[in-house]
Formats: structure tokens, sequence, C-alpha cells
């Protein structure tokens, strides 16, 4: 009787996929979804111009993608807990001086200094721990942490909005540094552990090694050499081009549409529920398809979700890009780490997709700022809806150029 009711003792892997849900959904909130609520309203008080300020966000972005790849490095050799605690004390920091600059030079200060921070704290060292800590079970844990993170914009653009309607923007940033530092901080230093093995386990929890497929004699050379690593990377920087020019500045088209700020702000924050929608279907139905297919049918949904921006500003039109764009990030999302870690294994993952974000990060950096400057040469934001659409669809074409999964599983090749 007492063996029929014994519980087994819960994988720790899943205590750390939990808390780093729970602090991706707290970084990126704060980080990056909030921001586009403080655009308008800084703009108005500072005098800078939307360009200026959307520049400090591209450049934030881009410094994440610069440190991107010894971000990797360092975890792959020496683990995330010292790291990732440090990049939350920093952003922590970085966020509570945000609320107190007068001049775009701090701001511009402060932005690239919450970058630096970034590299250690988002979602790229948190798919390097999960990679580690599960082999069998990772699309599971990946799926796990994107389900829970992708609420980040659902909680934190409304709260920011509310936020900046009782306390003004200063009020509302220093606010959101305060709870970030309160939530992330201790969770990375008290629940991260590098590998399974510093605490006698095997990834997934199983008693023995899984999946003895783990590519551990993967050359970096060859992989960057591979036709098939720069053609994925192509492809997602053009996705994240188009992702970052309107997830920033969504709020402001919709102003600029006649749509009042809050309304703006919850429909920017519904995007966060089709999120975590498109990574329940796409954790459902993973299995029955190639990556090839999964990641077409992911780019052909946020090339639709353009397109319906395009047609016109009617609610109609507008709930069908929400629900199309928000489902195409919300997969988009999980199917790179996904066809990395099952390509080249655990081993040089930190570095190998690191270099690949580094990439992203160049491109999804630059959108915002150019999107800036687009809406300030012609007082709107058509043309630059015009332009992501044409990039969305080159994007298809790239991935159709990928290798079937049968060669994706293979070791890269020169």
């Amino acid at each position: 009787m007492h063996r029929l009711f014994k519980r087994e003792p819960i994988y720790y892997g899943w205590y750390i996929a939990l808390a780093l849900a729970i602090t991706e959904t707290v970084s990126f909130g704060v980080i990056f979804y909030a921001f586009s609520v403080f655009i308008t309203p800084m703009e108005a008080e500072l005098g800078w111009s939307r360009a200026e300020i959307s520049g400090g966000f591209s450049l934030m972005w881009l410094i994440t993608g610069i440190f991107a790849f010894p971000v990797g490095y360092w975890l792959d050799k020496h683990g995330s807990r010292l790291l990732m605690t440090l990049g939350s004390i920093g952003a922590t920091v970085m966020v509570l001086l945000w609320s107190r600059v007068t001049t775009l030079p701090e701001f511009i200060l402060v932005m690239g200094l919450l970058g630096f921070c970034g590299a250690a704290v988002l979602y790229e060292p948190a798919f390097i721990v999960i990679a580690n800590w599960f082999v069998n079970k990772r699309g599971r844990a990946m799926a796990f942490l994107t389900f829970i993170a992708g609420f980040a914009s659902t909680i934190f653009v409304p709260l920011a909005d509310a936020l900046l309607v009782a306390h003004g923007w200063r009020g509302a940033v220093f606010i959101l540094g305060v709870l970030l530092g309160v939530i992330t901080i201790p969770l990375h230093a008290l629940v991260l552990r590098s590998r399974p093995t510093d605490l006698g386990l095997q990834p997934d929890g199983e008693a023995r090694p899984a999946e003895q497929g783990e590519r551990e004699s993967i050359k970096l050379d060859a992989v960057f050499r591979s036709r098939f690593f720069w053609i994925l990377t192509l492809a997602f920087a053009l996705s994240a081009l188009c992702i970052a020019a309107l997830r920033v500045h969504f709020v402001p088209l919709l102003i600029s549409m006649d749509i009042h700020p809050s309304s703006a702000a919850i429909a920017s924050g519904a995007i966060g529920v089709m999120q975590v929608t498109g990574r329940v279907i796409f954790a459902a139905v993973e299995w029955r398809f190639s990556s090839k297919t999964m990641a077409i049918g992911v780019f052909i949904l946020l090339a639709l979700s353009l397109v319906t921006l395009l047609l016109g500003s009617s609610p109609l039109l507008i709930i069908l890009f929400i629900a199309l764009f928000g489902m195409a990030v919300g997969a988009n999302t999980l199917i790179r780490p996904l066809i990395v870690a099952d390509t080249y294994g655990a081993a040089f993952y930190g570095r190998i997709s690191s270099a690949m974000v580094f990439f992203l990060t160049l491109a999804g950096t630059s959108a915002p700022f150019a999107a800036g400057v687009i809406y300030d040469l012609f007082n709107s934001y058509s043309p630059m809806l015009i332009v992501v659409t044409g990039f969305s669809l080159v994007s298809i074409l790239l991935i159709a150029l990928l290798p079937a999964r049968s060669e994706i599983n293979a070791p890269a090749s020169h």
C-alpha cells in the first residue's frame, strides 16, 4: 500500500524551468513590453523625437546582441547562476535610473547599460539553461517556460499604462524597476544551478543518460560554415526585424489611428494572450510536422498579420492582426531554439545559438529606430508596414530553402 501511493520526487529541472518562466515574464515585461507605453509621454515631456526615443531602445537591443556570444560562452563554461543574478541586479539599477533621466545622453547611456544586463537575463540565457537540463523533454520544457512568459505583455502593458495614469511615466518606470529587482534577483540567486550533474542527476530526470544522440563532437567552425546555419539565421533575422518594428511601435501606431491610448495598451497586451495560444498550438502539433514545415507556417502567419494592418484600421482587422501576430510571435520564440538544440545538442548550444542571436539582434534592433525615422519622415506608419511585409515574405522564401528534417538532425556539414 505504501508503494502504491508513493510519489516520485519532482525533477529539479522543472523547478528551474518554473523560476525562469517567472523571471522571464517580469524581465521581458519591464525591459521590453512596457517601453512602448512610455514613448508618447516621454516625447511630450522631454521634447525628444520619436526616432531619438526608439533609437535608445534600439541601442539597448543592439548591445544585447553584441554581448550574446560572450554570455553564451560564459554559460557553456561556468553556468547560469552568478551571471543571471548579476544581470538582474544591473537591470534593476538601470530601470531605476531610467526613471530619473533628464537629458538624451543620459537616456542613451542607461539604455546601453540596460542592454548589457538584458543579455544576461532574457530568453537566450534561459534557453541555454533549459538545453542543459533537458534533452528528450526539451521541447516540453521550453514550451512551459514560454507559455508562462507569453503573458508578459498581457500583464505589463496594461500595468504600465495604469501606473502611468496614476503616477506619471517616471513613477511608473520606478515602480516597475522595484518589481523587477524584488522578483528576479532572489529567484536567480537561490534556484538556478548550472547542470543536472551538479546535483547528481541526469537530463530529464532519467535514471540513465538521456538520448545518446547529443552531439558532443560538433565542431564550431563547421557549424558556422554550414549553409543550414546561415539560411536559418537570415530567415529568423528578417522575422525579428518585422516583429520588433511592430511590437515597439504598436501602441503609438494605434494612437495614430485615433484609438485611445488606454485601449491601445490593452490591445497590445492582448497580443501576449495570443502568443500563449500560439505556443500551445505549436506544442500540440510540432511532433506531427517537420521543423521546416512548422517554420514556414509560423512565417506565413506573420506575413498574414502584417497584411491585415495594410488593409485598414477597423476593429475587426485589428483583432485579426492581434490574433495572427500574437500566434506567430509565440511560435517563433519556440521554433528557433528547438531547431538549434535538436541539431547541435547542448554542449555548444550557448555559443551556437548566441552567435545566431547576434545577427538576429542586429536586425531586430535596427527596426524600432528605422520605424521611428520612417514615421518622422512620412508622418505615417503605412510605409513602414509595406517594408516589413516585404521582409516577411522574403523570410518565407528563405525558410523554404532549409534542408528537410532528416538533414536538420544530421551533424552540420562544411
